[in-house]
């Protein structure tokens, strides 16, 4: 296992994360969190909407010290509370002191908005997370499933105002789902941030036949045209398809850091064996091309006018990008 800074810090984070979501016994629990941490794992994930998730990952954890516990902030506490969930101060201080008593820890690693909050002024937010910061309860922040040009917004106050930015993203990103080329990954990295990729294997549609998460009914043609370039790469290379997916999310970008859930050792073992497989560029290529994608407008636009002279000159062609 190698490892990572997460975003521009010095915290060392490993290349695959683990997503805690799918805990349910503790038995098996530690198993997996043993399994992970023997390859030299230290992320875990969870959040506070996720049942008993905190609270079983909290009894499991012997050496806190040792892990990057993370975990998330925003999903209502109480339905029948107007102020029981949101990215607003309130849901926040209430929502990050339920979780250190949970997690059994007085402070957590990296602290996660969990979802865009339409209501709350992204002000009121980070000036919050800066406060918990500085109150030593959170040593990081991230946000999860936000739109580009927020995200961009709430770095752009954190830097003006001294505030702590955003280190991390969590979105969704697989070969099925590569909405987030357009503007967010692109973001990120403008930004230097991490990328945290949830649902790396889409629900187990790119896991190979025999994944327990997938009706088989249910998968269309697009689903299985991706499984079949993944299976034909992964026969090639001496891979599982798992694996191969896996490849494919880090060959993209060297920000994305899969997040990857499971439910027993012997899927944590397999998909750790992603981190020694480099996909040769030709099947990139390939599974690319596997399903369809459009950038759309603006970035295909651009990347069409760029060779241009009518846009940028007779000496559009003879300038080296960065």
């Amino acid at each position: 296992m190698r490892y990572r800074l997460f975003g521009r810090t010095g915290l060392r984070v490993s290349e695959l994360l683990l997503g805690t979501m799918a805990f349910t016994d503790a038995d098996q629990a530690r198993r997996i969190i043993d399994t992970y941490a023997d390859a030299g794992g230290n992320v875990l994930d969870t959040a506070s909407a996720y049942g008993d998730g905190e609270s079983l990952l909290g009894s499991v954890i012997d050496r806190r010290d040792r892990f990057v516990v993370a975990t998330k902030y925003t999903l209502s506490r109480d339905a029948a509370d107007p102020n029981g969930a949101g990215n607003h101060r309130k849901n926040l201080v209430h929502s990050l002191d339920r979780s250190l008593r949970r997690l059994r820890t007085d402070y957590i690693d990296i602290y996660w908005v969990h979802i865009w909050d339409r209501h709350t002024p992204v002000e009121e937010t980070m000036r919050a997370l800066d406060d918990a910061v500085r109150a030593g309860k959170v040593l990081y922040v991230g946000i999860s499933d936000a739109p580009a040009w927020l995200v961009a917004h709430a770095n752009t106050l954190a830097q003006w105002r001294g505030w702590t930015p955003f280190a991390g993203l969590q979105v969704p990103y697989n070969l099925l789902r590569r909405d987030v080329e357009r503007e967010l990954l692109p973001m990120a990295e403008a930004f230097g941030m991490s990328v945290a990729a949830w649902a790396p294997l889409a629900a187990g549609k790119l896991s190979g036949p025999g994944s327990t998460r997938v009706d088989p009914d249910s998968l269309t043609a697009r689903d299985h045209a991706a499984a079949a370039a993944v299976r034909a790469v992964a026969g090639e290379l001496g891979a599982t398809p798992a694996q191969v997916a896996l490849a494919w999310t880090r060959a993209k970008s060297r920000a994305v850091l899969p997040l990857v859930g499971v439910s027993r050792p012997e899927q944590l073992t397999e998909n750790l064996g992603a981190l020694g497989l480099d996909l040769p560029a030709e099947a990139v290529r390939r599974l690319d091309g596997a399903v369809d994608f459009e950038p759309g407008f603006p970035s295909d636009f651009i990347a069409e006018c760029e060779p241009s002279s009518f846009v940028f000159g007779d000496m559009a062609t003879t300038v080296d990008g960065r």
